[in-house]
């Protein structure tokens, strides 16, 4: 039988996967074909902050919390700030038990939360916005640290036997980008360019996750090296003319959407917007990941839970039906 590993890869490179590979995002990891792994640790101090020193205010709907007060409200408070350090042996604690459980399937380290992201949770949001322009070239320091220590993540997970590396920098809001694309690629583009770039040196493929209507970026980050692309929220995306330019070419990671179908859907609307993301973007020869997430904290039932996975196992690498 062809492993679990083996099928995520053949959809990642065009070759031809026997059926749809998934990767179960926060719950039930070991029904799909990937697993991931979490790089993130807090701060060895016990305030119980993040490594890079930033909260997150944690709420009682099983989210990941959000940003209270920047931990670098003004460049004065960061003349000292340093990078986190590596900490391989407290990074990989729980190595050997992720790799019992992984057994056959693709390995994937993430970083978790990554690049600006990071940035804007030092920084604050509005500071972060004002730096491209007033403060380039704090801006360009504090960066080159995040990245610097990502791809030092990079090597850390290429040494210790992972197939792939997930970044989560979120660029879009339900209506188009943070920035204009131009300024994007001024400033962001080169810095993703080299990680990936890094990561294909290693041996790693990239996966990208990006929250929001990014539409207007996609193709570039297909053309600096994403090997897997996750289009987090298909429902604010206009996905048709992005797929008449990427697929084919870009693999993509995709869930049904848990600002809608998944949660307010029935089973069989969610059986059918699988089949549409599918058609519009998957090939027979690969380029589609179904993604699963338990969203019970936005409303989603079991029973729909359920049917995101099922809506993917029943999908068949062909090419759509003709109308």
């Amino acid at each position: 039988m062809t492993s679990r590993k083996t099928i995520v890869d053949q959809a990642i490179t065009f070759q031809n996967p026997p059926r749809i590979p998934l990767w179960f995002v926060n719950a039930d990891q070991t029904a799909g074909d990937a697993m991931v792994y979490h790089l993130s640790l807090d701060r060895e101090d016990g305030s119980g902050d993040n490594e890079w020193g930033y909260h997150l205010e944690k709420l009682d709907d099983g989210t990941m919390g959000h940003p209270t007060v920047p931990h670098l409200r003004d460049w004065q408070s960061a003349e000292n700030f340093t990078r986190p350090l590596v900490r391989e042996t407290d990074r990989m604690a729980r190595l050997p038990v992720f790799l019992d459980q992984c057994e056959d399937r693709y390995r994937l380290a993430s970083l978790d939360l990554s690049g600006f992201t990071v940035y804007t949770l030092l920084r604050g949001f509005e500071n972060s916005m004002m730096d491209f322009l007033v403060e380039p070239e704090r801006f360009a320091w504090l960066m080159e640290l995040i990245v610097e220590f990502e791809c030092d993540m990079i090597a850390l997970v290429a040494r210790r036997g992972f197939h792939g590396i997930h970044f989560a920098d979120d660029w879009g809001t339900q209506h188009g980008l943070m920035i204009s694309p131009s300024l994007w690629r001024k400033l962001f583009k080169p810095y993703y360019r080299r990680q990936f770039a890094r990561a294909h040196e290693l041996g790693l493929h990239t996966w990208f996750h990006c929250c929001g209507n990014f539409a207007e970026i996609a193709a570039d980050f297909h053309e600096i090296g994403v090997d897997v692309l996750n289009i987090s929220q298909p429902n604010v995306v206009d996905l048709p003319p992005l797929a008449a330019r990427l697929k084919g070419k870009q693999c993509f990671l995709m869930p049904i959407s848990y600002q809608t179908v998944s949660i307010s859907g029935t089973v069989a609307e969610i059986y059918a917007e699988a089949q549409r993301l599918y058609d519009l973007l998957g090939t027979p020869t690969g380029g589609f990941i179904g993604y699963v997430e338990e969203y019970g904290c936005m409303g989603m039932s079991a029973e729909n839970y359920v049917a995101c996975a099922d809506a993917f196992r029943r999908l068949i690498c062909r090419a759509p039906a003709k109308k």
